[in-house]
Order: structure tokens, then sequence, then C-alpha cells
């Protein structure tokens, strides 16, 4: 593991080694997730493509922000490519996606990656998505992972942000010595068990997640402005752009990720888009990493120009 400064906030990250591709592969990790899970993917990629993997701010191994940098809010404005009219106040930036799309871009800035694919799990698809909006020239194309979305329904939206808050408010250190507390991490949101390892680490991630940047992320990514603007956000996208579902997740449900995926132009004029993979719920690199890996090298390799 490597840190790096981004922003004043240390980050945690892992490079391997450049190869004969002209682009690297970044891979964003999602919600309360860490770079982790997409070792399995990236030991069976980097031998032929370089891959690069970090912990969101707030995350994993990656420090929080715990006071609004002011710099860092004149920063937002300045960067931010979408509508300025939808600017409120510098705090509605510490914890959306296009902030965490912003920390991408310095991070790619400072280790000198000028191309670059984005492979976004979760809400990381949607960081994806805001990255290759605001860096067109850099980003050469955009593969989400259980991603999907921007339909607002109200009520469920609620409910989920609710539950959301409670999940995070039951969160004791002692929880991780809970006898096979583990356990219960090997089945959620996946269509079958994950090995153990894996749902131990899903705990330690629940546990050493910053509570600000948990609450801040679950919040600012559900919002009715933020849901209804990613449609938007991939119609104007010139970069390719494709998206993995598990067709058995309950969490992104394919329908919501074909959605998103039809409001680009390769869904409309090109061909479908979205790639459903049988047997596989909501963490699809953990669950199908062959199968994950496959796609993303046949994706990035079929768009070299």
């Amino acid at each position: 593991m490597a840190t790096i400064e981004i922003l004043g906030v240390p980050h945690a990250y892992e490079l391997t080694a450049p190869t004969s591709c002209p682009h690297a592969l970044v891979f964003i990790h999602g919600w309360l997730n860490s770079r982790g899970y997409w070792q399995p993917v990236i030991s069976r990629l980097s031998v032929d493509l370089q891959c690069l993997s970090y912990d969101l701010r707030g995350f994993g191994e990656s420090s929080s922000q715990a006071k609004l940098d002011f710099n860092r809010a004149e920063t937002d404005l300045n960067l931010n490519s979408t509508d300025p009219s939808v600017v409120s106040s510098p705090f509605d930036f510490l914890y959306s996606p296009s902030a965490y799309a912003q920390d991408l871009a310095v991070l790619l800035e400072q280790l000198n990656i000028s191309s670059v694919w984005l492979i976004g799990h979760s809400l990381g698809g949607t960081i994806a998505l805001w990255t290759a909006a605001q860096l067109p020239d850099c980003v050469q194309g955009v593969i989400c992972i259980n991603a999907g979305g921007g339909i607002y329904l109200k009520e469920a939206f609620e409910q989920f942000r609710s539950a959301g808050q409670k999940f995070l408010q039951v969160r004791p250190r002692w929880l991780s010595q809970v006898p096979l507390i583990d356990l219960l991490f090997t089945r959620a949101s996946v269509a079958r068990p994950l090995e153990r390892v894996w749902a131990r680490q899903r705990v330690i991630d629940f546990l050493v997640a910053d509570p600000e940047a948990s609450l801040g992320t679950l919040l600012e990514s559900t919002t009715e402005e933020e849901v209804n603007r990613l449609p938007q956000l991939v119609s104007q996208l010139k970069q390719p752009v494709y998206f993995l579902a598990g067709a058995d997740d309950k969490v992104m449900e394919p329908k919501y990720v074909r959605h998103l995926a039809s409001f680009h132009p390769l869904f409309q004029y090109l061909g479908d888009n979205v790639i459903e993979i049988p047997d596989c719920g909501h963490l699809a690199m953990l669950e199908q990493p062959d199968t994950v890996a496959h796609h993303i090298r046949s994706l990035v390799t079929g768009n070299r120009e």
C-alpha cells in the first residue's frame, strides 16, 4: 500500500506496473467498501493492464475531511463542469459524487496518469460517471458494475435513507469480536455466500468507515436532485459507457441498471451496453471475478483506437 495526499487528505492506493496498453484501469469501490474488494479482478487483469485502486476519502485506509476546506470548496466550484445554478453552498460538495470525482482527478494528476478506463462499483459507478464528465480527454470509457438508477421514487428513497442512517448508528467496535458475526456478511446482498475472508473484510470496512463520510455519501448521493441528474449526465457523455448487472442483485436491480444505461447512445444506436451476469448479486467483483475480469478486458481492448 502507498499513501498520497489529495487536497490535504491522505489516501491509500495501490498501482500495478505499467504495461503495453496505453490506458490504465482505475477501480472505484462502493459505499462502506474499500479498494481490497477489487483484488480478485485486478489479479486477473494486471498482467497486461495497469490497475489503480484506492480508498475513497473517509473509507478503508484513507482519511476523512472533518472540517470544510474553503480552498477545496473554491476548487469544487471551479472544476465542476455541471450547471453552476445548482450550487447552493460549499458544504454541499463535501461528500457528493462530484466531490469524490474531483478527488480522483487530483489523484490521476499527481500520479501522472493521463489515459484511463474507470471501473466503478455501485456508488463508485456514479463517481466514475461524474469523473468522465469532468475529464473527457483523460477518461476513455466507463464500466459501471452493480450501478444504475436515475429514477427518484420518493417513498422508497426516504425509506432507504432512514434505514441507512439507522444501520450506521449501530457500529460498536466490539461488534467485530462477536462470534460468527462475519457469517451474516457472507450472505448480505449476494446471490451465493461469500468466502469468510471477504465477510470479515466487510465487517472491518463497516466499522472503520468515517461516520461523517458514511452518512454524507449516503445522503448526498440519494437526493432527488442527484438521482434525477444521473440520466442527463449519462446522456451527455461522449465516451463509451457499459454496465455490468447482477441478475439477482436486490440492491440495484437489473431493470434500474438498464434504465440508466438507456440514456447513453450505445444503448440506443450501437447495441445494448448492459451485460447481465447470471447467479450474481450486488458484489459482482467478489461473486464472479472471472466473468467480471473477462468483460472488462474485452471492453477495454475492444475499444482501443
